[in-house]
């Protein structure tokens, strides 16, 4: 039963950052992949591919990944699903909000707009966070410490490697103005009252 809802949740994510995404490369196009650093490039699929493989092998054949079920309680699996179906609203939310900005690369689109409206109101990356959010909701709802783990390790990789390279860029395309927006916003969470999260 959890593996439906798994796969229900994931590919109705998928789906519909998929449709949003394609209709922002044919407003603005695209930046290659090829411009970003390679060491970048090289981790994106060293943690991209076996976590992508995980779910994808769960979804599809779950014996294939048995040997990573761990003893979930039924409490912490349906939250799992709660999270999920949460997540796909998030998802069109977070993209419909960014519109033609949305890159799939760490650069900044030559026509880039700053946006601080939506959820970008309290988050400056909240693409990140709902993404890492459903993998972690598919790793609960399949009881699977490998998919854990590694949204774990995505997680630590996404908020002190990419973020701060992806930031670098909007400082230097946007200056004072993102330096403002950055000072009132968490990078993945809001950030504290009166404090500044970098």
């Amino acid at each position: 039963m959890f593996r439906w809802f798994a796969l229900g949740v994931f590919a109705a994510a998928l789906g519909v950052s998929a449709s949003l995404r394609a209709r922002a490369r044919r407003q603005t196009g695209t930046i290659p992949r090829s411009r970003e650093p390679l060491a970048l490039i090289i981790g994106r699929l060293a943690l991209a591919l076996p976590l992508f493989g995980g779910v994808i092998a769960y979804l599809l054949s779950p014996g294939s990944m048995a040997w990573a079920s761990i003893g979930l309680s039924p409490t912490l699996r349906w939250l799992g699903v709660v999270l999920g179906i949460l997540c796909v609203p998030a998802v069109y939310w977070v993209l419909k909000t960014i519109g033609p900005n949305i890159s799939e690369t760490v650069l900044t689109k030559e026509r880039h707009q700053l946006v601080t409206s939506g959820p970008y109101r309290w988050v400056r990356h909240p693409l990140y966070l709902v993404g890492i959010c459903l993998f972690l909701s598919v790793g609960l709802m399949a009881a699977n410490a490998f998919i854990l783990l590694w949204t774990l390790l995505t997680l630590i990789a996404v908020r002190w490697v990419v973020v701060p390279r992806e930031e670098s860029a909007l400082v230097a395309k946007f200056g004072d103005e993102y330096a403002a927006y950055r000072a009132k916003t968490g990078p993945l969470l809001p950030a504290l009252r009166g404090r500044r999260s970098r």
